[in-house]
């Protein structure tokens, strides 16, 4: 089974009306920009002080190593036990690998059944 490591910050999902707004020498973020909107999820200590809307409260884990492009399903069979638990999501994918966040209040329970199911936390 696939490794997950728990990332030990608190999250925040937000929008920002422009990218000047963003310290972009922060150490962790996620930046989205779209035809539509301007979306952010960085840590909850540096949301910029201009956003149009944020949603605090989010704890993530990453997927370990750098996955190929060819693999298939990673994110679906994860999403499918968090949703058969009714724990919803928030994913975000690099490069590299793939991030899961969820609310604070259901961190522990996604740890629990993701664990249950032969994931195993590093």
């Amino acid at each position: 089974m696939m490794e997950l490591k728990k990332l030990d910050y608190d999250l925040t999902v937000c929008k920002v009306a422009s990218i000047a707004d963003i310290n972009l020498h922060a150490g962790f973020f996620f930046l989205g920009k779209t035809d539509e909107e301007i979306s952010l999820v960085c840590l909850t200590s540096d949301v910029p002080q201009h956003t149009t809307k944020r949603d605090d409260g989010w704890k993530g884990f990453r997927i370990e190593g750098i996955l190929d492009f060819s693999l298939i399903g990673i994110l679906s069979k994860l999403s499918g036990i968090l949703a058969e638990n009714e724990i919803g999501l928030f994913a975000v994918s690099t490069y590299n690998t793939d991030y899961i966040l969820v609310k604070r209040e259901d961190f522990g329970r996604a740890v629990n059944v993701l664990s249950e199911a032969g994931y195993v936390f590093v």
